[in-house]
């Protein structure tokens, strides 16, 4: 069973205090305007489960979707640039970074990058911060399509090199995906399965708490 295909909308929250008590449940983050949206839609097969923009930082809430057998997704807000008010910025930074430090529903982040522009400053600062929760990581690179099969391969090779580091401290995976070509989506799906189905061999562990900065 495809576990994206029937995905539904569940809520959404704007504040931590509003969360819902879901089951386990996987997030969605990324650089605005990296194709987070659209790879959200093509996982799910649905046009516009996830609302696509060109204009980045249109996600502005935490939206929660019901997947197959009990388990929830999580579209965080893009992070980066935004045409937005410093305030409204600095709010999404802090429910994004309070929600990925605490939530205890979590099993594992799904981090969205540009395979044309992976590995930027903050996309870095994101593997830091979340390699403290102990959670997994699976990192998309979107947009493949934009690439030839040769510059794929090479990007591919590259990036999986500067991840080793990273690799060292925390599980983290890498691959390429198209929402356009529909490419890698078994691949994504499996990742995300099998962390699920640690769940039930008693392997999921407990966020760590971690010291909060003003």
């Amino acid at each position: 069973m495809n576990l994206f295909q029937n995905a539904k909308f569940f809520t959404t929250v704007n504040h931590l205090k509003d969360l819902p008590d879901t089951g386990a449940e996987i997030a969605f983050v990324g650089r605005s305007n990296a194709g987070k949206s659209s790879a959200i839609n093509t996982l799910c097969n649905h046009v516009r489960l996830a609302y696509v923009s060109k204009t980045p930082g249109r996600t502005q809430h935490i939206n929660f979707f019901e997947l197959a057998d009990g388990h929830f997704m999580a579209d965080l807000p893009g992070y980066g640039y935004a045409q937005v008010p410093e305030a409204v910025r600095r709010h999404w930074v802090a429910l994004l970074g309070d929600y990925l430090r605490t939530r205890r529903q979590l099993v594992g982040l799904v981090l969205i990058m540009d395979c044309r522009h992976p590995l930027k400053e903050l996309d870095m600062q994101m593997l830091d911060f979340f390699a403290e929760t102990g959670r997994p990581v699976h990192i998309l690179l979107s947009k493949a399509d934009k690439l030839s099969k040769n510059d794929q391969i090479k990007t591919l090779s590259s990036v999986k090199k500067a991840l080793k580091p990273f690799s060292e401290r925390q599980e983290v995976t890498v691959q390429l995906f198209s929402s356009l070509k529909k490419q890698g989506m078994a691949e994504t799906e499996a990742v995300v399965a099998g962390w699920f189905a640690r769940l039930g061999e008693g392997q999921a562990q407990e966020p760590q708490e971690l010291e909060k900065t003003d």
